[in-house]
């Protein structure tokens, strides 16, 4: 079900993190290395980026494969950023609105996206939609299980953010948060979540692979479903963990499994 990456560092081509690594975004459409669920990842893709000195990230998403937008490539190849989220999606069911249930998901100056699957969907997690306010719940962008998700994560974000808050830690509580309440509702759920903020990076590892480089020296922090490259300093976090980062730091927070 799905890859995707999130990046924070130095600005770079576009293309220079999803399209040129060996084994990058592009590549694991057709063929990932470590997927344990689904093998092709062609039920469309986003990506969405962060221009200097605006907080408020641009996206680009299409309901096709990635490799057959060759606008894309042109893009890819002159965008430049500091900060991206991206993924490539294997739908959970076929639906009506495939480029909108495309990630990244966004709001204010949040990207979003979901690997995995709700269990039961939809009538596992009916109570949990009923509780969001009706607004947000007409504001859904697609009517899929990654859409609902985000929807239950960005109510969690608009409720901790504080002034002088630290946003990681923000990021990090509203996903420990979500993934609490979902796993409660439907416990055989998939529910590997990342976001950004164009700052941090907040991500968790709920029965899929999460990987993670650091390299402090150059400032920069990649988080992903699996490497794109076979650099060694690639790490994988264990299952059932919360991960929060910056350009520089990136800490892993166990996260305690419900009883079903």
């Amino acid at each position: 079900m799905c890859r995707h990456i999130a990046y924070l560092g130095a600005e770079v081509p576009v293309g220079e993190l999803l399209l040129a690594p060996e084994h990058g975004l592009y590549r694991q459409s057709w063929a990932p290395r470590r997927q344990r669920y689904g093998t092709v990842n062609a039920d469309g893709f986003g990506v969405g980026w962060y221009a200097p000195r605006d907080p408020t990230p641009a996206r680009y998403r299409r309901a096709g494969p990635i490799w057959a937008d060759p606008s894309f490539q042109d893009l890819a190849r002159v965008v430049r950023t500091g900060a991206l989220l991206a993924a490539v999606r294997d739908a959970t069911e076929p639906g009506a609105d495939p480029e909108a249930a495309s990630a990244p998901f966004a709001s204010d100056h949040w990207l979003f996206s979901h690997n995995g699957a709700l269990d039961g969907w939809p009538r596992s997690v009916v109570p949990l939609a009923e509780a969001l306010p009706a607004a947000e719940l007409l504001d859904l962008p697609a009517r899929c299980d990654s859409a609902l998700v985000w929807a239950l994560v960005r109510h969690r974000l608009r409720g901790t953010e504080r002034p002088g808050a630290d946003g990681g830690a923000a990021l990090g509580e509203a996903l420990a948060g979500t993934v609490a309440e979902l796993a409660a509702a439907a416990p055989g759920s998939r529910l590997n979540l990342l976001v950004t903020d164009g700052l941090s990076i907040a991500a968790t590892a709920w029965g899929d692979t999460l990987w993670y480089l650091v390299d402090r020296p150059a400032g920069r922090t990649v988080v992903a479903s699996e490497p794109y490259d076979d650099d060694t300093r690639w790490a994988e976090a264990p299952d059932r963990t919360l991960l929060t980062a910056s350009r520089t730091d990136l800490v892993l927070t166990p996260l305690k499994e419900l009883p079903p």
